[in-house]
């Protein structure tokens, strides 16, 4: 029994999933920090070219 909980100890192979998974967590919530500060950007320069068309 005390050996397979050690070997249980020394498994390291669902700690890589978990590591992944943080990765994959990270990389997506900078993806949506980029998205939404370009959004804004963009919309901001629509609404300048916008004001700048005089009707014709």
């Amino acid at each position: 029994m005390l050996k397979k909980f050690a070997e249980f100890l020394k498994d390291e192979e669902g700690a890589t999933a978990v590591e992944y998974g943080l990765i994959i967590g990270l990389i997506a919530a900078v993806i949506v920090v980029i998205v939404g500060t370009l959004g804004t950007g963009i919309k901001n320069q629509f609404t300048t070219v916008s004001n700048a068309i005089t009707p014709a």
